[in-house]
C-alpha cells in the first residue's frame, strides 16, 4: 500500500526525543539505561503505524517495548499515539532492519515480533523476507538464549515458507495456528493490516518459534 507522504514528519520525530532514539547506535549495550524500569525487552520490525505496539504497551507495562519502521511518514503515526497514551514503555527507531547488530549486543533482546511483513513473494526477492536465513541470523545474534520469534501474516505463500526457513535454520516450533481468529488463543492484539485483511474474511496465520 503506498503511503502518502509526509515531509514535515521527520521534524517531528526529532521534537521527542523520549520516544525516538535518533542515534540507537550509541544505545548499543546499554538499552536497559533509555527506559524508565529495567524490563525485559521485545521489539517489532516493522511496527507501521503503531497500533500492535501501543496496545502491547499497554497491556503489558512489565515489558519494554521498541518499535522499528524506516518510512518516517508511517512511524510519525505511532509515535502520537504513544503521545497520546504517555507511554513511558515504548521507544521508536526510525531505522532499517538490516542494521539490527549496530544498535543492539546480544542477549539484548527477549523476543522478535513480526507483523504483516512485506511477503516479496517473487523468487528472486526471497532474501528480502524477515524471515529469511539472513535475518534469521541476525534476529539470534541480538537475542537472549532461546529467545522469540513472533510471526503473523495473512499472506499463506510467506506464512509456507518462513516455517521452511524456521525449519532450515533449525528453530523450534512451539506454537502455530492456521486461523488464528478463529483458534483458541487469547490476548490478540491487531495491527491495522490484520483488522483490514480479517474484516475481509482472510485467514490469519501466525507462529511462535523459539532459538534452541
Amino acid at each position: 500500500m503506498r503511503q502518502r507522504n509526509k515531509p514535515w514528519a521527520k521534524d517531528k520525530l526529532v521534537q521527542y526525543p523520549q520516544y525516538v532514539i535518533s542515534e540507537p547506535e550509541k544505545n548499543k549495550g546499554k538499552w536497559k539505561e533509555a527506559f524508565d524500569k529495567d524490563q525485559p525487552i521485545h521489539i517489532e520490525i516493522g511496527t507501521g503505524k503503531g497500533r500492535f505496539i501501543t496496545g502491547m504497551a499497554k497491556a503489558n507495562p512489565d515489558i519494554n517495548y521498541i518499535g522499528i519502521e524506516l518510512a518516517d511518514s508511517v512511524i510519525v503515526t505511532a509515535l502520537d499515539r504513544i503521545i497520546e497514551d504517555e507511554l513511558p514503555n515504548i521507544k521508536l527507531l526510525n531505522v532499517n532492519a538490516n542494521d539490527l547488530r549496530d544498535y543492539f549486543e546480544k542477549g539484548e533482546v527477549n523476543r522478535v515480533y513480526l507483523n504483516f511483513s512485506d511477503p516479496w513473494p517473487k523468487k528472486r526477492h526471497a532474501k528480502r523476507r524477515l524471515t529469511y536465513r539472513s535475518f534469521l541470523e541476525i534476529y539470534e545474534e541480538i537475542l537472549v538464549d532461546k529467545g522469540e520469534i513472533h510471526f503473523k501474516t495473512d499472506n499463506q505463500g510467506l506464512f509456507e515458507s518462513s516455517l521452511m526457513s524456521f525449519s532450515d535454520y533449525d528453530i523450534l516450533l512451539t506454537y502455530v495456528s492456521l486461523d488464528l481468529h478463529n483458534s483458541d488463543y487469547e490476548g490478540n492484539i491487531m495491527t491495522e493490516y490484520e483488522e483490514k485483511f480479517s474484516s475481509r474474511g482472510s485467514r490469519i496465520f501466525r507462529c511462535e518459534v523459539q532459538y534452541r
